[in-house]
């Protein structure tokens, strides 16, 4: 079959080539129809009942991530001059399309009482900015005495104050979203040089819009450093223009075909897929590495160009397709996690990784076919001293020193094992960003002043109707929001309580004394003031259903990882909520962006690990149909399997935890470096054939020759992979650098432990009832070598 293969490739190459050329231009016309996702990774599933129920809250109450704040803390912006600049600048937030609302200090609303029309009226606290400074200094004095502020626009203790800004949903979710947002900031950097009062930034918004921005710039930068890297190490192994440009050609095809994938599967590019062109810079070129390698080899031994290009076809070819697809398997296994982002990362990594095959079996042969042979100085890398020497060194070692190679590698797994006991699962929702950012250091101010800008929501269901209106009801909520206001680190609580209670001390001319909840004989006339009140349509739209029935409660909290955060909920504050409510009708449920992270959080990494073990037994099966042979599997998985070990033992020791993008490498490393193993052992059986089937002499050959293309695309995958430590975010520095890490060692493995291992156990002897299909592929490199054998 591969030698009919070969047959017709290089018969018809020239018109294999301009299929491949118009399927690259209808892909390039696809890819122009190619979206952004603007909208959160939605990683808990469509039918959890969790996050049914937060779809239903958002239905009710609207959006829980949509404020971008601005905080200012400098005493200078209580001056006449500045805060009547501050008012100026919420009016013009204000004008900004996809502003929904401003809520500041400027522009501060507090109820008042009307006792004429026996109701309460939200007016104005500076209706004008005086000009003179004891003036606005009596102002805010009795603006700080307005509780329901508190802790939510002004820090009582320091002075800082916000700016609140509402973004609405359809800009929230769409490109116009940077827009809107360097509005906002530029806005604020008039201020900031008129005034000369810093203005930090914060809120879900603003992190998105400034994340999404830095992605696109990092995904860019990285496609092109990863084609200058791989360009220049292909250059400096094979000496040749050729050698660089062709296989960068097929690379640049194939980033075409993920763009042109992504658009027809109708996905959008995310964090993840935005990552792929880069990967398969990385992952595709070492296909063209074996494969001129071997072309090379070939030549040299008998100079013949047409019999040496046919051979990568029929020799290397199944071997880089049986490759290729356990590397695709590493990818295509995230389909099994049921995770919508990691679907589709996996389906179209996985489709263009057999894609990146099928175009290199194709253009490497037929181009090269198109050019004189190469010269001597295009072969010397055959010949190159220090590489062949420490192949020599290698081949030495696994044959002299193989009780020493299984000893240490024995005391490393068991070091190994302890570390990864020592593995921790954690992730933030703004993923570990340098301390020393500019968007780090500004969320570091809000968490700081104002307890953070990430939401959490607690929903009180009072069971019946009106339920609002029951001073029971309210007590109990009460009760619960003074503990949560309690709680280190977490906002002040803001409800229809916290409203009541503000409706309260207005009624007693805003004495913040009375800032409570309304006593029996109170309660009577102050509801019924608050049911006349004129905005009570926007207050139950905020925080009270329609039927009076449920109330929402909105804290914000820092982003302190899910383990902190799965503990404040899970162990904090969910036993309080039964301790008060359990004797009540009324159920209590905590939802919002934050629980519903830390339970995407555990999901997603439980769903990663079931996607490695899937990987895992794929692989396995791959290797028995290949080898029908349980020593063999074994012994081709171990090599594959204590890189991974050695991984998790250093994410354990230094502290790396497991999150979404570190557990992403091992499934991804175990698919990639499991190719080595299969192109040393098709070799080796090869080299079995050819010595009658003595393995030390095999393992030797298959040093030798294989040995050089492993490590040549080891060196490749690993500044490939080293690329992605250049970014700003943390996850993608850790998979930069431990999937680099991950395959540095399974080379080593590869090289010594493997070898090690078949001149250990494996006796190089065939029964005549088993024929491994492997075997298929070394019969038919000693046949090719041996023309009369087949006559």
């Amino acid at each position: 079959m591969w030698t009919q293969l070969a047959n017709i490739i290089l018969k018809y190459r020239i018109t294999l080539m301009a299929i491949l050329g118009l399927i690259t231009v209808y892909m390039a016309y696809q890819a122009q129809f190619i979206q952004w996702s603007y909208n959160m990774a939605n990683i808990v599933p469509e039918n959890d009942p969790e996050q049914q129920y937060f779809r239903q809250f958002k239905q009710t109450f609207g959006e829980d991530g949509n404020i971008l704040a601005l905080g200012f803390k400098d005493s200078a912006i209580y001056k006449s001059d500045n805060f009547r600049r501050m008012k100026y600048l919420t009016n013009e937030l204000e004008s900004i399309r996809g502003v929904k609302d401003v809520l500041g200090l400027a522009n501060l609303k507090m109820l008042e009482k009307n006792n004429a029309k026996r109701r309460f009226e939200l007016v104005e606290v500076f209706p004008e900015i005086p000009k003179e400074q004891d003036k606005l200094d009596s102002m805010l004095t009795f603006a700080s005495n307005l509780k329901f502020y508190s802790g939510q626009l002004i820090n009582a203790d320091n002075g800082a104050t916000l700016l609140l800004v509402t973004v609405e949903k359809q800009a929230l979710n769409s490109e116009y979203r940077h827009t809107m947002v360097a509005d906002i900031v530029r806005a604020g950097e008039q201020f900031e040089e008129a005034t000369g009062i810093k203005v930090n930034y914060a809120g879900l918004p603003y992190v998105r819009s400034v994340n999404t921005l830095k992605i696109k710039e990092e995904l860019n930068k990285f496609l092109v450093y990863s084609i200058i890297i791989t360009g220049l190490i292909l250059f400096g192994f094979f000496r040749s223009l050729k050698a660089v440009v062709f296989p960068l050609i097929i690379i640049g095809v194939i980033v075409v075909w993920v763009l042109g994938t992504i658009s027809l599967f109708g996905f959008k590019i995310t964090l993840l897929t935005g990552l792929i062109p880069s990967i398969i810079v990385v992952i595709g070129i070492p296909n063209s590495v074996y494969m001129l390698n071997k072309y090379h080899h070939e030549y040299a031994a008998h100079g013949d160009q047409m019999r040496a290009l046919g051979k990568i076809i029929r020799n290397i070819g199944i071997v880089t397709f049986i490759t290729n697809f356990t590397t695709a398997v590493g990818f295509f296994v995230l389909v099994f996690t049921g995770i919508p982002i990691l679907v589709e990362f996996g389906i179209i990594a996985g489709i263009n990784i057999m894609c990146t095959f099928v175009v290199s079996t194709i253009m490497i042969p037929s181009v090269f076919s198109l050019f004189k042979p190469p010269t001597s100085r295009h072969l010397k890398h055959l010949d190159f001293k220090m590489l062949n020497g420490a192949l020599v060194g290698m081949d030495v070692l696994v044959h002299k020193h193989r009780k020493l190679i299984f000893i240490f590698t024995g005391v490393l797994v068991a070091v190994s094992i302890y570390g990864v006991s020592q593995l921790r699962s954690v992730s933030y929702m703004v993923d570990d960003l340098p301390e020393d950012s500019p968007l780090a250091l500004q969320l570091k101010f809000f968490e700081e002043n104002f307890s953070g800008v990430m939401p959490l929501e607690v929903i009180v269901d009072t069971g019946t109707k009106k339920g609002v209106q029951k001073l029971g009801n309210l007590r109990k909520i009460n009760e619960f929001e003074m503990f949560l206001d309690s709680l280190e680190g977490i906002s002040q609580p803001v409800s229809v309580v916290s409203f009541i209670k503000a409706a309260r001390q207005a009624f007693y001319n805003q004495n913040p004394a009375f800032y409570s909840i309304p006593t029996n004989r109170e309660s009577a006339f102050i509801l019924r003031y608050l049911s006349e009140e004129s905005d009570q349509e926007g207050i139950s739209k905020s925080f009270v259903d329609s039927t009076g029935q449920v109330i929402r409660i909105s804290l914000k909290m820092p982003d302190i990882g899910s383990n902190k955060m799965d503990s404040l909920v899970n162990q904090v504050i969910s036993p309080k909520i039964d301790e008060i409510f359990g004797d009540s009708k009324m159920d209590v449920r905590i939802t919002g962006t934050v629980p519903l992270f830390i339970k995407g959080n555990k999901y997603l990494i439980d769903n990663l690990i079931t996607s490695m073990i899937f990987a895992f037994f794929i692989i396995a099966v791959i290797m028995a149909i290949l080898f029908k042979n349980f020593r063999m599997i074994v012994i081709s998985l171990i090599p594959n399997m204590i890189p991974l070990l050695l991984t998790g033992a250093i994410m354990g020791f230094f502290g790396i935890p497991l999150k979404p993008s570190t557990a992403l490498i091992f499934s991804i490393a175990f698919g990639i470096s499991v190719d080595d193993s299969i192109h040393f052992l098709a070799k080796y059986r090869q080299e079995l054939h050819a010595h009658n089937f003595f393995v030390p002499i095999a393992v030797s050959r298959s040093l030798r020759e294989t040995g050089a293309s492993m490590m040549y695309t080891s060196i490749i995958l690993f500044c490939g992979f080293v690329i992605f430590t250049l970014s700003e975010f943390g996850g993608t520095v850790a998979l930069g650098k431990l999937t680099s890490i991950t395959l540095l060692f399974a080379m080593l493995t590869n090289l010594i432990v493997l070898p090690a291992l078949l001149l250990q156990f494996d006796t190089g002897k065939i029964k005549k009832d088993d024929h491994p299909y492997i075997e298929d592929i070394a019969e038919a490199e000693f046949d090719d070598e041996n023309p009369d054998k087949n006559a």
